[in-house]
This record gives C-alpha cells, structure tokens and sequence, in this order.
C-alpha cells in the first residue's frame, strides 16, 4: 500500500531487493549472477518512482509495461510516498465511482509527495484532470507507456552512468504484478462497438489487435518463467483480428492466422491453463468449444450478455436477438458439458421496466450462468445512454441489483452442489494457517470462487492437485485430496 489509510491497489512494492532476488526469477546464473553487484553499489543514487495502479486487468498490463521499462531503465520503485522522487498513478475513467477513486488517488499523491505523473483511462479525459488536480506534472492516456516515460525522463532524468547494465536484470518476462503462476496476456486495444452505456471507445480508441506472432512469443516467454494460468484479455477478445481482416502471421516458423480459434489453438501447445474473459457471443466463438471439450483450453467463458430483455438490449446497443442467445449457450453446454460460463448485467438502464427486469431474471433462471456480476446502471459522462428518458432512481436500481444477486445466488449454490463427490483439478494459489487456497477450472482470480481444502499443507501456489469435492456453499467449494494429490498438468 502507498501511503497509509488508501483504499487504493498498489502494486508497485519494489525496490533493490528486486535486483538482488533476480538470481531466483528464472534467469540462469551466467546472466544475472555477475551483474547483481553492478547494481547495488549505486542504488542509493538511483531515482525513484512511487507507482499507484487502479483499474481493470487491461490496466494492470499497461502499468506492468511501465514497470518494466522503468526498471530496465535503472529506476527504483518506491513502497512509498514520502521515499518517492515522483509518483505515476494509472487511472481507471469507466464509471463515475471509478473517476472519482482515480481522482482521489491523484489528489492523495499529490498531497503526500506533490510530483505526479498522470496515465490510464481518466488520463484520455485530460482536462478533468487538470480542472481537478491542477499540479499535475503530465497527463497521458491509456497505453501510452513510451508517452509516460518521455514526462517520467524530462522530470526526472535516469541515472547517467551506461556502464550498469539495468535492462539485463529484469525478468525475461517483465515485471508482473500478479502471483508468479498466473499472468495476464492482453491481445488487443479498444473496441468497435458503441453501446450507450460505455466509453472506453473514447478512451482506448477503435479495436488494434497485437500481431499473433507476438502474443505466442510472450505466452511462450510467460510459460518459461513458470506461469501455470494464462488469462487471456482484451475490450473485445472475440474480435481478435477483426481489424486486420484475420490475416496469416507467423510463430516458431509456422503460419498462425490472426483470429482467436487459431490463436487458442496455438496457446493449447503451451501446455498450461488457457483462460478466455471478455467474449462476445460471435459465430466464431463456436468453434472454440470444441477446443474447451478436449480440455485444450479451459471450459470458461467470461460473455457480457448486460441484458435479456430485446428493447433494452437494442438501448444499450447490443445483441438483442435473446432466444438465440439461450440456444446458444444449450449448444455450447451440448458440446462441452463442463463448460462454465461467467457474465455481467446492468439493472436500471433508462427506462427498464419492472416487468423487463422480471424479464433478465426469468433469462437467468433459464440460462443457469455459473458466475454473474451485476451492476446498478449508473450515468456515465459521456456516454449517450445519458440521453434517454425513463431514468431509475438509484434506490430501484440497487434494490433490483440485490434482488438479481439473490437469484443468482440460488443458481451458483445449486451448480456447486452437482459438482459434490465429483473429483477435479485445482490449481493452488495460496497456503494459510487452515491449508490450501485453490481455484477450480470454473474460477479465474479475484471474480469468481475459491477450493478450500482445509487440513492439506504440502503444495504451493502454482502446484495442481486432484481433489474430490466434499461441500459446497454458494459461491466455493471445499475439497479434500483425491490419490496422490498432485496433477500432472
């Protein structure tokens, strides 16, 4: 945590012990053994940046970018405000309780060490910022890591001394600011959609998809540093290629077209868990069920359906063909049984009914989604969505989001329950006092449940077992090991 009392996500807890802890990243001694002591004899003298990072995991990609630069680069970076040169804060400016953290967070830096650098999603909305925090040193926009690090140089210039050999010391890898076993891989920028609720395209422009020959090289390089989990992202990841018309790029000397089926079918000869968030339901997504049946990549589907009733769909300008919808998620489940499927919802909308929101729960009740998060439509600056009639007052809008979460919870404890008796795969994210904290093939990280198994104290995070399900509630399981416990994944 930077500072004291913060409610905010800081990430950027790292200082020289990095460089001293690098012969234990991986890395062969030849290539970090004989550069440690360049780096601990001038590290008193290096500058350093405090590093306050909000926001979705697309964010936490961007800010690892950062981090990684700024330590090939010779900075250091400080666990706190009053230890910092200066302080970059990448901001999230999705919603307005967003805004107002980022702003918050901006207003605290300066408080606390008063340079400060501004980048992210809130950074595109650039005169808020300045309105509000007038001290700002810069302000740069999402993605924007070589813009960050020309303000970052200008206002406080690297160590000059090119005789130590900083970049040599980083991770393969780069920096990453989640557990060593799992990692995120972001495959593209933007989005082309407009619905009215939304402005990231404002913020993160139109969809640019990273050429596939680049996401398999830094999943391969992930997956060399000992990463179990890839958890594969984007604003829209079943538009991948779409902007580059899917063409054909190449990997390890073979064609790969740009398109997520060929791009999970690659990542599949990865041998680790392939994880998919941020679907849209497009014909193409079929085509990776068949993938999920034969465990290639996992049978997850992270699909933000929003809504089930057709007028408030075509409102929020989005598929609003729902019948379809139902029939697709049945053919999914009818090609691959275990397939999980996690979504979102917004209760609220301008001019939701109460018999259209009796409508997304009855949709609910049909569809049985193993995992839904669910918003309480809130007004966003910007978005167009601001100018329809029929506003819900915020009191019926929390009121109907409880009342989803209720209904929801019923069928997350009732799909829990079928898994009682059955034996899975777990992949162990921690070890406390009570045992083994894991994930199911149904739970990616920080959104959706957890496998207990209490009593069992020899793994480590990163280690898969096979465990037999003893009890469920409605959101985690508890399990006790099956066999010999470990898996061979």
């Amino acid at each position: 945590m930077l500072g004291s009392g913060s409610p905010l996500r800081f990430f950027a807890v790292i200082d020289h012990a990095f460089f001293k802890r690098a012969a234990h990243a991986g890395r062969s001694p030849d290539r970090v053994g004989g550069k440690i002591f360049s780096v601990s004899a001038p590290v008193a003298r290096l500058p350093k940046i405090g590093f306050v990072s909000l926001g979705c995991p697309k964010a936490l990609v961007d800010s690892e970018e950062i981090l990684t630069r700024l330590l090939a680069e010779g900075y250091l970076v400080s666990p706190s405000y009053a230890d910092a040169d200066l302080v970059v804060v990448n901001t999230c400016g999705f919603i307005d309780e967003a805004v107002e953290e980022s702003l918050e967070a901006i207003g605290e830096a300066l408080a606390e060490n008063g340079k400060v650098i501004v980048t992210g999603c809130l950074g595109a909305r650039e005169s808020l910022v300045r309105e509000a925090c007038p001290r700002v040193l810069a302000v740069t926009g999402p993605h924007a890591s070589d813009e960050v690090m020309r303000h970052i140089r200008a206002c406080l210039p690297p160590w000059a001394d090119s005789s130590y050999a900083f970049d040599a010391l980083v991770p393969p890898q780069g920096v990453k600011l989640t557990p060593g076993h799992f990692a995120y891989l972001k495959i593209s920028e933007g989005c082309n959609h407009a619905c009215t609720f939304c402005i990231i395209p404002s913020l993160r422009g139109p969809l640019v998809s990273r050429p596939v020959g680049d996401v398999l090289r830094e999943a391969r390089t992930l997956v060399d540093a000992g990463v179990k989990e890839l958890l594969v992202i984007s604003q829209d990841t079943g538009a991948y290629g779409a902007d580059l018309r899917y063409r054909t790029g190449f990997y390890g000397g073979r064609p790969v077209r740009t398109r997520i089926v060929e791009l999970c079918e690659a990542l599949a000869d990865l041998g680790v868990w392939i994880r998919l968030h941020y679907v849209y339901p497009y014909p193409a997504v079929d085509g990776l069920l068949p993938l999920m049946r034969e465990k290639k990549i996992l049978p997850y589907l992270d699909v933000p359906f929003q809504h089930a009733n057709a007028r408030i769909l075509r409102a929020m300008k989005r598929p609003a063909d729902v019948e379809n919808t139902l029939e697709r998620i049945r053919a999914w489940r009818a090609v691959c049984p275990e397939l999980a499927i996690r979504s979102t919802f917004i209760v609220g909308f301008p001019g939701e009914t109460e018999r259209e929101f009796e409508e997304l729960l009855d949709f609910l009740k049909e569809a049985k989604l193993d995992r839904v998060g669910c918003f309480a439509y809130s007004p966003v600056e910007g978005a167009a969505a601001n100018a329809l009639p029929g506003r819900v007052p915020d009191t019926e809008c929390e009121e109907r989001r409880r009342r989803l979460m209720e209904v929801q919870e019923d069928i997350s404890a009732e799909r829990l329950a079928a898994k009682i008796g059955r034996e899975i795969e777990v992949l162990v994210d921690a070890v406390d006092d009570e045992g083994c904290i894991a994930r199911s093939e149904a739970d990616a990280p920080e959104i959706d449940g957890l496998v207990f198994i209490d009593g069992f104290f020899d793994a480590e995070p990163g280690v898969f077992l096979k465990v037999r399900v003893a009890d469920a509630d409605e959101h985690d399981l508890y399990a006790e090991v099956s066999g010999g416990g470990e898996s061979d994944s």
